[in-house]
C-alpha cells in the first residue's frame, strides 16, 4: 500500500501498544527510545519513495503518533536521532533506516552491496557517522493485517512432559527434497503442513518438533560474501515475524505459520520454536546498523564496564541483549506472549540460555527475566528448554542451575553415551545417573527426569551416521578453512574415514547407531532426536552447516533398504517406550522398594546376577550396565487415581566389542522373559534368545548393542499399560 500524500495530518496517538496497530480508520505507532531526541516514521509506497512524519509525541520514553488512513499492508521504518558517542554508549545515525522491532512481518531484503554500518574509522582510528541512506537497502516492516485467522477447533496438544519425545528439525531441510510434499510447497511452513510430512513425524512416534529459528533473520556481511547464507537462522532481526525464507506465499507469512501449527495440532504434534534472544544480528561494533542499535543501543545491548564503545559478548556473536534492562525483558517477554498466544506455539527452547542471566560480573545468577516467566500465566504454562551453556569465560556450562520450570539441553548425557559407545569403561558409573534422569543435577530443586532433554546429536555437530563414519570434521565447504566447528566430537569411523562399500563396516556402524538410539529411547527424561538419524542423514562429515542451504542440510527422503530398516527399528522402540510408563517415568528412581513391591525400583547388577557395589562403580571391569526395573514399584497413579504398575524390564547396554554374558539375579530368575528389544541383529545371525548357565537364567549379549528383556505379570496386556 502505497503511503497517502496530502492526507489527514499525524495525530497524538497512543504509546500502548508498541509497533504498528491498524484499525479501520488508520494505523497507530509507537517505538521506543530513551536516548533518542527526534524519531521520523518513515512511509514507503511500492517504488520505495519515502514520506517522512516526525512522531511529535512521547511518553515514558515512547514515541507515538496515529495515522489516518493508512493500514495494513503500509511499508514503513524509523529514523532516530540522537547523540553518536560510542563512548558514551551512543550510536544514533539518523542515516539509517531502522526495523520495527516490534513488526509482525517485513517487506523488501537486504542489499547485499551496501553498507549498512552506522560508522567508520577515521585516519585516527575513531569512529565516525557513516552517512550512506539505507532506506533502499534494508527490509521494510509491514503494518499488520485487520483480517481474523479462523483457529476452528485447534486445540494445544498438551502433551505431558514424561510422554513427551522432541524431533529438532529445520524447516526446510525437512521438506526440501519430500517426495510427498508438492515442489511448490517444498521447504516451507505450508510443506511442513502437509499430511506426508506430518504422517512422517506421526509414524515415527514424535509428539513435539523443535523448530530450529523461525524469527525473521539477516545473514552476516562476512557470510554472504562468501556465496554462503546464515542457513540456520541464528542472527535474528525482528522478534516478532516469522522467517519468509521459509514462506510459499512471503506476503502473507504469517497465516501461512498460523496454518502450519494448527495442522500440527489437529495431528496432535506440539510446535516449540528455537528462539534466540541471547544477541542480534547487528553483531559488533563495526556490524549493521539496521534495528535496536540505531534505536537505543544503551538500553537494549550489555556494554562493557569502562569501556562503552565495545559488546559484553557471552555469544560469540559480537553482541549480547541487556536482560537488565526492563525495556529489553519487555521486548522478549512480549514476543514470547505473541507466539504463545497469537501464533499458538506451545514452547520456546532458548539458545545460548545462560547469557539471559549473566550478572554485572559475568557470573551466573538468578534473573529478572526468569522471575517475568515464572509468574507469567502463559509463558509459565509453555514447554520452556534452555541450552544451558554459553561463552562467557568461567561458568559457561551451567546444566541443572536453572529455574523450576525449566527443563534443559542435557550435554552430559550426550558426552557420557558418546564416551559409552566408543568403550570408555571410565564412564560407566556416570553413564548410569544419566539414563536414569541425571538426578544429581535436577533433583535437589524440586525437578524431575523430564527437566533432562536427553540427546546424543543435534543440529550443531554431526548427525548420527556421521558419528560412526567421521572421526574428524570436514567443513571446508563453509569457507573458513575448517576452523569452525568442534574437534572434540567423541566419534570413530570403524576403520574407515567417510562412507564406504564395506559391508562388514557398515553394518558395524548400523548396529553402533542402533545401539545409541535405542540408549536414548530407553532413557530417563525426555528424549530429543536429530532430523533424519531415524534414515542415516549424512553431512559428509561437516558438523557445523550453519551456511548451507544445499544437499548438505537436505534430508534425503531417498528409500534404501538400510534407511527403511533404521525407521522402523526407531519407530518401534518409541512406540514400545510410550506403551509402558516404566521407562518414561514422572519420578526419579528411589533405589528401594516401593508401594509395597517385592523388589527395588530400580537395581544395578553384575555380570554374575548380584547388586554392583561402590567398589564395582569405581573400577567397573566391562563398558557395559545391566539395569533391572521393577514396574509394580511406583507411587505414580494415572488420571483416574490408578497405580501406573508396569512388567519388569531388564536394561543391558554392552559397548565391548566382545559378547558379554550376563546372569538376571536370582529373585527373578524363575520368572518368564522374553526379547523385547535387541539392537544387534545382522545378515546371517538369528534372533537373540535366553539360555541357563550354572542353573541360572542367563543372556548373552552381543557386542556393542542393547538387549531390553521383559517379564510380563500379565500376558497379552502389553497395549493396555500405558496412561
Amino acid at each position: 500500500m502505497a503511503p497517502a500524500s496530502g492526507g489527514a495530518p499525524l495525530r497524538e496517538g497512543r504509546a500502548f501498544p508498541l509497533g504498528a496497530t491498524p484499525d479501520p480508520k488508520g494505523t497507530n505507532f509507537a517505538v521506543f527510545s530513551e536516548h533518542g531526541t527526534a524519531v521520523t516514521l518513515c512511509l514507503f509506497d511500492d517504488a520505495g519513495n519515502e514520506t517522512r512524519h516526525p512522531l511529535l509525541d512521547r511518553s515514558a520514553h515512547v514515541w507515538h503518533g496515529y495515522l489516518p488512513g493508512v493500514g495494513p499492508g503500509q511499508r514503513y521504518g524509523y529514523r532516530v536521532d540522537g547523540p553518536f558517542d560510542p563512548k558514551a554508549g551512543h550510536r544514533f545515525n539518523p542515516y539509517k533506516l531502522l526495523i520495527d522491532p516490534y513488526a509482525r512481518s517485513f517487506a523488501g531484503g537486504v542489499d547485499p552491496r551496501a553498507q549498512l554500518v552506522g560508522s567508520r574509522l577515521d585516519g585516527r582510528g575513531e569512529e565516525t557517522l557513516d552517512i550512506e541512506d539505507t532506506a533502499r537497502s534494508v527490509p521494510h516492516a509491514v503494518v499488520p493485517s485487520l483480517a481474523p485467522f479462523d483457529w476452528g477447533h485447534d486445540q494445544a496438544p498438551g502433551v505431558p512432559w514424561h510422554q513427551t519425545i522432541v524431533y529438532e528439525l529445520h524447516v526446510k531441510s525437512f521438506t526440501q527434497r519430500h517426495p510427498g510434499v508438492p515442489p511448490e510447497l517444498r521447504g516451507t511452513y505450508a510443506g511442513l503442513a502437509t499430511p506426508a510430512a506430518i504422517e512422517h513425524l506421526l509414524w515415527l512416534g514424535v509428539t513435539t518438533v523443535e523448530l530450529l529459528p523461525v524469527h525473521e533473520s539477516m545473514s552476516e556481511r562476512p557470510v554472504v560474501q562468501r556465496g554462503l547464507t546464515n542457513y540456520w537462522g541464528y542472527s535474528t532481526l525482528g522478534y516478532f515475524a516469522p522467517d519468509r525464507r521459509f514462506a510459499s506465499r512471503p506476503d502473507d507469512v504469517v497465516r501461512e505459520f498460523k496454518e502450519m501449527v494448527k495442522a500440527l495440532h489437529a495431528a496432535g504434534i506440539e510446535v516449540v520454536l528455537d528462539v534466540v534472544y541471547n544477541h542480534t544480528c547487528e553483531g559488533a561494533a563495526d556490524g549493521p546498523t539496521v534495528g535496536l542499535r540505531g534505536l537505543d543501543n544503551a538500553v537494549y545491548y550489555r556494554l562493557r564496564r569502562g569501556d562503552l564503545a565495545r559488546y559484553e559478548d557471552f555469544t560469540g556473536c559480537g553482541n549480547t541483549l541487556n536482560l537488565h534492562s526492563p525495556e529489553t525483558v519487555k521486548l522478549v517477554a512480549d514476543s514470547l506472549r505473541y507466539w504463545a498466544t497469537e501464533m499458538r506455539v506451545d514452547g520456546f527452547r532458548f539458545d545460548l540460555a545462560p547469557s539471559l542471566a549473566r550478572a554485572d560480573g559475568g557470573q551466573f545468577s538468578s534473573s529478572s527475566f526468569f522471575d517475568v516467566i515464572h509468574q507469567d500465566p502463559v509463558l509459565s504454562r509453555t514447554k520452556l528448554i534452555a541450552e544451558p551453556w554459553d561463552l562467557a569465560s568461567g561458568g559457561g556450562y551451567q546444566a541443572g542451575n536453572f529455574p523450576i520450570l525449566w527443563a534443559e539441553w542435557n550435554g552430559r548425557y550426550r558426552d557420557a553415551v558418546r564416551r559409552f559407545w566408543l568403550g570408555d569403561k571410565r564412564v560407566v558409573a556416570e553413564l548410569a545417573t544419566r539414563i536414569t534422569g541425571s538426578s544429581d543435577l535436577y533433583e535437589d530443586d524440586g525437578r524431575h527426569p523430564h527437566a533432562s532433554i536427553n540427546f546424543i546429536t543435534a543440529h550443531d555437530g554431526f548427525t548420527l551416521h556421521d558419528l560412526v563414519s567421521y572421526e574428524r570434521k570436514h567443513n571446508e565447504a563453509n569457507g573458513e578453512g575448517n576452523r569452525d566447528g568442534t574437534d572434540d566430537n567423541l566419534s570413530s569411523n570403524g576403520g574407515v574415514e567417510g562412507e564406504t562399500s564395506d559391508p562388514r563396516i557398515n553394518a558395524a556402524r548400523g548396529q553402533r547407531v542402533r545401539g545409541m538410539l535405542a540408549t536414548l529411547l530407553l532413557s530417563q527424561g525426555v528424549p530429543m532426536l536429530l532430523m533424519g538419524d531415524e534414515v542415516g542423514r549424512t553431512q559428509r562429515g561437516n558438523n557445523n552447516t550453519y551456511c548451507q542451504d544445499n544437499e548438505l542440510s537436505w534430508m534425503d527422503w531417498e528409500a534404501s533398504v538400510a534407511a527403511d530398516r533404521m525407521l522402523e527399528f526407531v519407530r518401534d522402540v518409541a512406540s514400545f517406550r510410550k506403551r509402558h510408563p516404566a521407562l518414561h517415568r514422572r519420578r526419579y528412581f528411589r533405589g528401594e522398594r516401593v508401594g509395597g513391591s517385592e523388589l527395588k525400583d530400580a537395581t544395578w547388577f553384575r555380570t554374575d546376577g548380584e547388586e554392583l557395589t561402590q567398589r564395582d562403580w569405581s573400577s567397573p571391569e566391562t563398558a557395559s550396565l545391566a539395569l533391572l526395573i521393577d514396574g509394580d514399584a511406583t507411587l505414580e497413579r494415572d488420571a483416574a487415581g490408578r497405580p501406573l504398575c508396569d512388567d519388569l524390564f531388564c536394561l543391558v547396554l554392552n559397548a565391548e566389542p566382545r559378547e558379554v554374558r550376563y546372569l538376571l539375579p536370582r529373585a527373578v530368575g524363575g520368572l518368564r522373559w522374553d526379547v523385547a528389544i535387541d539392537t544387534s541383529p545382522v545378515e546371517g545371525r538369528g534372533e537373540l534368545t535366553l539360555g541357563t548357565r550354572e542353573g541360572r537364567l542367563a543372556v548373552d549379549v552381543p557386542p556393542r548393542s542393547v538387549v531390553l528383556l521383559r517379564a510380563r505379570r500379565d500376558p497379552g496386556t502389553d497395549s493396555q499399560r500405558a496412561p
